[in-house]
């Protein structure tokens, strides 16, 4: 699985051009990108989101679109719509920016629910219907959504439905003192952003992605991963587990996890590892648990110490 992690290097050292440090959110970016999966970043204002998500899109040669999302954002504003020209006397179609393979959805949660569920379709089943025509979108398609807290002022909150749809969800956090620093020299002169090229196209992405479906997991750590999503779901302190998305989200970033990483076969560790990133969004914590001051991360944190990883 050289290729694999030659791809994933690739990629990795062209973001790092313009990003300082977060190795680890880098790669997972990478392997959800090589699962298939939307990805959900979610920070407060200013840590890199959105600068992030550019990098990635600038690093594939596939077409990408950015949508800015705001209060007055209608669903014809992503999908596009059906106009009538007068010049043909015919109706026509004009597609919208979802009608792309890298789509940026700059602040999701700014715009109401209703532009928000223009996305469920395509999220899920990779096409979109529109007036009983159904479009198909090319592969690979990728819905990267930067999303600031629910406490700031003016957003809204994203539905469970819409949330499962998403591989991972990733919290950008702050740069270390010598990453910050570094990041102010590295922009002194101009923004990096502008010289970055592709370094990986559709054909070698595609062939990657077909080759990380082929990474051996054994039945022992396939296991491993159905015990942590089953706990979830009889946990006391949840009013909603994982669902069998949830499972098969952890099995593909297991794969990738594992093939950007050099290896031909999953570790259970890799699941211990990226369980918190594929569950943390999918599971609801009941409001008693909630007036105790519990989350979801330190519940998900839990379940996965409690099932027994498998020793081969």
């Amino acid at each position: 699985m050289s290729s694999i992690a030659d791809v994933a290097g690739r990629l990795r050292e062209n973001i790092q051009k313009v990003i300082v440090g977060k190795s680890e959110v880098i790669n997972l970016l990478i392997a959800a990108l090589l699962s298939e999966g939307h990805i959900l970043l979610e920070d407060v204002p200013g840590t890199g989101k959105t600068t992030l998500a550019k990098a990635l899109s600038a690093s594939l040669g596939s077409k990408f679109q950015r949508i800015q999302f705001t209060p007055d954002l209608l669903p014809t504003d992503i999908t596009g719509m059906n106009y009538f020209n007068m010049r043909t006397q015919e109706f026509e179609f004009r597609p919208g920016p979802l009608l792309s393979q890298i789509v940026l959805a700059d602040e999701i949660n700014r715009a109401t629910p209703k532009a928000q569920s223009a996305l469920l379709e395509a999220m899920q089943e990779r096409q979109m219907t529109l007036e009983g025509q159904t479009y198909y979108f090319e592969r690979p398609f990728l819905v990267m959504a930067t999303q600031n807290p629910i406490e700031l002022e003016g957003t809204f909150p994203l539905p469970e439905a819409q949330l499962d749809r998403f591989l991972i969800r990733v919290a950008v956090g702050y740069p270390t003192e010598e990453e910050e620093n570094a990041m102010l020299h590295r922009f002194r002169t101009g923004d990096p952003m502008q010289s970055l090229e592709p370094v990986v196209y559709n054909e070698e992405l595609l062939e990657a992605i077909a080759n990380v479906r082929e990474m051996r997991i054994g039945q022992a750590v396939q296991n491993y991963i159905v015990a942590i999503i089953r706990t979830t779901r009889d946990h006391n302190e949840l009013e909603l587990g994982a669902s069998p998305r949830a499972s098969l989200a952890l099995y593909r970033m297991c794969q990738a996890w594992a093939a950007i990483n050099g290896r031909d076969y999953v570790l259970p560790d890799d699941a211990k590892t990226l369980a918190p990133y594929v569950l943390n969004h999918r599971v609801l914590v009941s409001p008693q648990t909630l007036l105790r001051g519990r989350t979801a991360e330190e519940i998900v944190e839990g379940v996965v110490d409690s099932v027994p990883v498998p020793v081969e």
